[in-house]
């Protein structure tokens, strides 16, 4: 396929030609951009207006304490569940209805309960 239009410049040739900055704005251009990363780098330096260091909160403090208050609830649930469904299916196979369900579902609460106890022994430093 021949060209029509005749021949074209270099700079018509290539379309990237016309999106690169020349010597000067690429000097000012870093420049700027200099000036910015000091800027970000002393505004980053000074603490915070109105607080002092003391004051703000520990990095993981509130991540620690989602993982933490998840972790109780699932032992607690967990334990809860697990001795429900024991007591339920114990009186399937014996045929007692309502016994061994309201029993270990007392003894499913009280582990639950025993180990949120341990997790907040543990976790003052108390505990082994």
């Amino acid at each position: 396929m021949g060209d029509r239009e005749g021949p074209r410049s270099e700079n018509e040739r290539r379309p990237d030609a016309k999106l690169a900055p020349d010597e000067g704005e690429s000097a000012a251009l870093r420049a700027r951009l200099d000036r910015l990363s000091a800027d970000l780098g002393a505004a980053n330096d000074k603490p915070a207006p109105g607080g002092d260091e003391g004051s703000a909160p520990e990095v993981g403090s509130i991540g620690t304490a989602m993982s933490l208050g998840f972790r109780v609830l699932a032992e607690f649930v967990s334990a809860v569940v697990v001795g429900a469904l024991l007591g339920w299916q114990l009186d399937k196979w014996i045929g007692t209805t309502p016994l061994f369900l309201l029993v270990f579902l007392l003894l499913g609460t009280a582990a639950g309960f025993w180990n949120v106890y341990r997790i907040a022994v543990n976790r003052k430093g108390l505990g082994p």
